[in-house]
């Protein structure tokens, strides 16, 4: 694997505009694209289509004895030293996607939502506000695709009041998904889980606002216009991620393989956030996909990004994480004083082979600016 200095690191991030998925030409589409960035949105383009990474904000809460099944808090608080984060403390963060196809404006996932955005004084459930800022109006929206049912992915579906948030979408949400979490067997099996419970009411409150009205999709099948669901099971039985294609170049839009506080879970597959519902499916998922993406140098957009950069070891691969630098909520910084001046709230890495000769492969587009 080719050895990644701070010196190399930071010369990468200046060299990462010569990578295929930073390009800024617009897109012709029935809504246009937008040329401006911001802090709280990053734009990048898949051939002709234009990804619009959208920050819902950052929640820090208190690290739990047990955080992630199969490891200890000793052993979490190890890595995040090692990564120049706080220890005894995790950070969300949580970034959907809008994929301006052209003929389509489609949305991937939703946010936790306005009733988020005022109980938590506006750190998280920003998505909407921020879609603002980034000149998408939710009422062009044609499409609202859904990975999964946890609330940080539905909750954005409603407006204030339970009004439907985007109102001339059509709601797309995997069949698995739906079958499992609208049957009232299921339901009742989960009685003292409560997370199971906690899922199970939020998610008919969120449906049953919208009337249900909803289209089920199939995995492996095309959703949107070069837009291709990937059943992604374990951490939801319906669990799906997404490959964005257009032309020669596509990118995998991962969401939850893994996620919590994500970069521990690239590190350590064999390691489970406590909501994963099938935790050795969502292990072999999380290999699967990062195979494909291995093998098909596939960049990867994550829901919830990682900080830092690490190795990482798959069935004896070892690959580096090359990350470009995406959506920066705006108050990351002033969060982690003296730990990271710049908060990356939303990672596209591209995983190669750490026998690659190119110059691309061996240089590093990440931004990791620690004290």
């Amino acid at each position: 694997m080719t050895e990644i200095t701070r010196r190399a690191t930071l010369a990468g991030a200046a060299a990462s505009a010569l990578l295929p998925f930073v390009k800024t030409s617009p897109a012709s589409a029935a809504a246009p694209p937008a040329a401006t960035q911001n802090a709280s949105f990053y734009r990048y383009n898949v051939g002709s289509h234009q990804i619009t990474v959208v920050c819902d904000g950052v929640a820090t809460v208190n690290l739990t004895d047990n955080y992630a099944a199969g490891a200890s808090k000793d052993d979490i608080n190890k890595i995040f030293a090692e990564n120049h984060l706080p220890t005894d403390k995790v950070t969300h963060t949580f970034n959907p996607v809008v994929v301006n196809t052209g003929p389509k404006l489609v949305v991937i996932d939703t946010g936790l939502g306005p009733d988020q955005f005022t109980q938590t004084k506006g750190k998280v459930g920003q998505f909407h506000n921020n879609l603002a800022a980034a000149s998408i109006d939710r009422a062009a929206v044609d499409t609202v695709i859904i990975s999964h049912f946890h609330g940080d992915h539905i909750n954005g579906l409603l407006a204030a009041e339970n009004k439907p948030a985007f109102p001339n979408a059509e709601i797309m949400v995997p069949a698995v998904e739906w079958k499992f979490w609208m049957d009232d067997g299921e339901m009742s099996k989960g009685t003292g889980n409560p997370i199971l419970e906690s899922n199970f009411k939020n998610i008919r409150r969120v449906f049953d606002a919208l009337g249900r009205k909803v289209t089920q999709y199939e995995s492996g099948k095309e959703v949107a216009p070069g837009i291709t669901s990937v059943a992604s099971p374990g951490h939801t039985p319906g669990h799906n991620s997404f490959i964005v294609a257009s032309g020669a170049e596509k990118v995998l839009v991962q969401v939850d393989i893994t996620a919590g506080a994500a970069f521990l879970f690239v590190k350590h597959p064999e390691w489970n956030i406590a909501s994963d519902v099938d935790k050795p499916l969502a292990q072999e998922t999380r290999r699967k996909l990062y195979d494909m993406a291995i093998a098909e140098k596939m960049p990867i957009q994550a829901f919830h990004e990682g900080e830092g950069w690490f190795g990482l070891s798959l069935d004896s691969v070892d690959l580096e994480r090359l990350a470009l630098s995406s959506a920066v909520c705006a108050d990351r910084a002033a969060e982690l004083p003296g730990q990271i001046t710049r908060q990356i709230h939303s990672m596209i890495f591209a995983i190669t082979s750490p026998n690659s000769n190119s110059a691309a492969d061996q240089t590093s587009a990440e931004m990791k600016l620690a004290a």
